[in-house]
């Protein structure tokens, strides 16, 4: 028999197969065209949210849909065993993008995964047993990561830790300062904190971890799977804050919706590591390789990190409405404070057509909008949290 294999018809009625650990919108996108989605009846949504950040060109950019055609149908898949020229610009790009002086990338699947090997190599590198890590950070939710995840003691499901962790609380340089020794691996952190709230970092704070680690040989860990990608306003929130990490890593939006993640790091580092010391079976596929490289080339060319930080500043300004006492935050990385928990407003706000997220934070709203976003978004925001009684 030839000919494609028809979809199964819906069936309302049928139980789910999908584990149910997620708890889910009521709202059942069917497709997404720039910052909309839509259902099925053709209900439209404004997204805020981006699917965790990561539609960070919202949905059917043109250069995106072009890229992955272009390149399905040149070369599907090969494994980093094989040595790739998109790969090859993909690092190129990525690298000119970030920070001065992290020169290597390595290609992985998830933020989660960047973190571990983020990790893994500081080490490797420096032969040390202690990892210190901020209060409220948030780095995945494999061994390593979950490890050095605040109250990660609530939901660590594996027998025993693999390494020690001192948690440090935001913006305590004091505490810091003495968590920090020379048995400490590395720092790890998110200099905008995401699932926190949207909190950034002090300046002064983040120099003085760059200080400690540098004094102590400790490794210095920039967390920016959330707020990269030209979420703040710069390539990254290192750049924003004139802080060069020792190791960055990035996903979310890195490939514009397609599965990527990336470690970047510098040569210091790069030669403490040999073949086979890190691995990965998917991370830097050509697809993947093909979307990081045209994220990149749109996010220039279209100038959006200038729109970002234009934006923001109205998001700021315009947003203390309705429920909203206050915003934090940074960029396209915004936290409304609300006076009503926040559950509350996220389901007002979904009555009126917008898609925001929810935090740790009970009274925080989290906005993570995709960096495409223009002026009549941001009126749609502000006049639907005016519809909502503070």
């Amino acid at each position: 028999m030839t000919g494609t294999v028809p979809p199964m018809p819906p069936d309302a009625a049928a139980p789910s197969a999908l584990l149910d650990v997620v708890e889910q919108i009521p709202f059942r996108p069917a497709r997404g065209r720039g910052v909309y989605l839509f259902d099925a009846a053709g209900r439209r949504m404004l997204d805020f949210y981006g699917g965790h950040a990561v539609a960070l060109l919202g949905y059917g950019h043109p250069a995106l849909m072009s890229a992955i055609e272009a390149q399905a149908r040149t070369l599907f898949f090969q494994s980093g065993i094989a040595p790739l020229e998109v790969r090859e610009r993909a690092a190129r790009r990525l690298t000119a993008f970030g920070p001065p002086g992290l020169t290597r990338a390595f290609f992985v699947n998830s933020g989660a995964e960047a973190n571990e090997n983020a990790l893994r190599i500081a080490f490797r590198a420096t032969g040390r047993r202690k990892v210190a890590a901020l209060a409220g950070g948030f780095h995945g939710r494999t061994a390593a990561a979950a490890a050095a995840t605040a109250g990660h003691e609530r939901w660590y499901a594996f027998p025993e830790k693999p390494y020690s962790v001192t948690v440090v609380p935001v913006d305590d340089a004091s505490a810091l300062a003495r968590a920090i020794d020379r048995d400490t691996a590395a720092l790890i952190l998110e200099p905008v904190q995401g699932v926190a709230g949207a909190r950034a970092l002090s300046p002064d704070f983040l120099r003085a971890a760059r200080e400690l680690t540098r004094s102590t040989g400790a490794v210095l860990i920039f967390d920016e799977v959330q707020c990269g990608m030209g979420r703040t306003g710069r390539p990254f929130a290192a750049q924003a804050y004139g802080i060069t990490p020792d190791i960055l890593t990035t996903a979310k939006g890195l490939a514009g919706g397609f599965p990527a993640g990336a470690v970047l790091l510098g040569e210091a580092l790069a030669r403490s590591l040999g073949r086979g010391d890190l691995g990965t079976t998917f991370g830097g596929g050509p697809l993947a390789a093909a979307l990081v490289e045209t994220v990149i080339r749109v996010i220039e060319e279209e100038e959006l990190l200038e729109r970002v930080r234009r934006l923001s500043s109205r998001l700021e300004r315009e947003c203390l409405a309705g429920p909203v006492v206050a915003v934090q935050g940074m960029g396209f990385l915004l936290g409304l404070r609300t006076s009503r928990p926040a559950r509350e407003v996220l389901e007002e706000l979904l009555r009126r057509g917008v898609l925001a997220g929810a935090s740790a934070d009970p009274h925080v709203v989290r906005l993570l909008p995709p960096l495409v976003l223009e002026d009549g978004h941001v009126d749609e925001l502000v006049a639907a949290l005016k519809e909502i009684r503070p």
